[in-house]
């Protein structure tokens, strides 16, 4: 046996149990995204596995998501590791913006919810943006090639 096999296998071993860990903590907001996810489907939506999530899209879940305050054009949400998406071309868009928000969701696990709601309020409170000067978005954005977009004040969309 290799010198070096006994370290990758316990390497591996702990890669596994921590992606696990990270599965159960981020699995009450997941759970939450099942349920729409299920109804989206009864509501002749369509599911798809990426990476390490499922995505929800059409059906009862773009109309959810178009009547969220950001309204048409919102492309999707994730809530653990579960992304709800408007179409599947609009996951294939946000998808690496999203993905971001996974891993947030696996940092923060069941406390993401309110801490994203909860900064939300605080720059709104500061006169900023709710949604675009959010910590949670602008880490998604800066990690990733996916742009605000032609957003106005108000964040919603220009016409």
């Amino acid at each position: 046996m290799a010198k070096g096999r006994p370290a990758k296998t316990v390497a591996r071993l702990l890669h596994v149990v921590a992606r696990g860990l990270a599965y159960l903590w981020a699995s009450p907001n997941s759970a939450l995204g099942l349920v729409i996810g299920f109804v989206g489907l009864l509501t002749g939506g369509k599911v798809q596995r990426r990476g390490p999530t499922l995505e929800f899209y059409g059906g009862a879940v773009s109309w959810l998501l178009s009547r969220t305050p950001l309204g048409q054009s919102i492309l999707a949400m994730t809530l653990g590791h579960v992304i709800l998406g408007s179409s599947a071309a609009a996951l294939d868009i946000a998808r690496e913006h999203e993905w971001v928000h996974v891993r947030q969701y696996e940092r923060w696990g069941p406390a993401m919810i309110p801490a994203y709601l909860l900064a939300s309020v605080i720059v709104f409170l500061r006169g900023k943006r709710a949604y675009r000067d959010n910590p949670f978005e602008r880490a998604a954005y800066d990690a990733t090639s996916l742009r605000y977009g032609n957003f106005t004040e108000d964040d919603g969309p220009t016409r």
